[in-house]
Order: structure tokens, then C-alpha cells, then sequence
């Protein structure tokens, strides 16, 4: 069971740190950058909705996907030592 979660976990990781990289470029509707931050958009925003409603506002800055990326990283390290 341990291992099936650490690896889902990896994988949201992944996902989420993909969706933070690819923000910072431009992508034309059409292109195949714009298909895959729309599937990033819509795999990991269940997860960072909620934490971006309860933080403050920071100007332009989106924090959630460091705050989530953070959370992974505290469930993960127990799980990790216990193998």
C-alpha cells in the first residue's frame, strides 16, 4: 500500500512542478504546450483550488502549488522512513 501512495504522490509532484514551469511560457491555443497545460490544468487544479482559496492574496504570485508541493513532501518523508 506504501509504495502504490508513494507513487501517486510522485506523480502529482511531477505534475504539479510541470504545471508551475510551463506558466512561465506562452502558449498559442492550437499548440501542443496549450493541450498539455490544459491537462495540467485540469489534473492538478482539484488539488490547488482549495489551498489558493484559503491563502492570502500575494499580488501575482501563486503560492498554492508550492504550499500543496510542500504538504506532498510532509506526507511523503514518514512514509518514505517507514520502507
Amino acid at each position: 500500500m506504501a509504495p502504490l501512495l508513494i507513487g501517486i504522490l510522485q506523480i502529482i509532484t511531477f505534475a504539479l512542478i510541470a504545471r508551475a514551469v510551463l506558466s512561465w511560457f506562452r502558449a498559442e491555443p492550437g499548440s501542443g504546450l496549450y493541450e498539455v497545460n490544459r491537462w495540467l490544468d485540469r489534473v492538478t487544479e482539484p488539488i490547488v483550488a482549495p489551498v489558493r482559496r484559503v491563502l492570502p492574496r500575494t499580488g501575482g504570485i501563486d503560492l498554492s502549488i508550492l504550499v500543496v508541493l510542500l504538504v506532498i513532501n510532509l506526507i511523503l518523508v514518514p512514509i518514505a522512513s517507514t520502507l
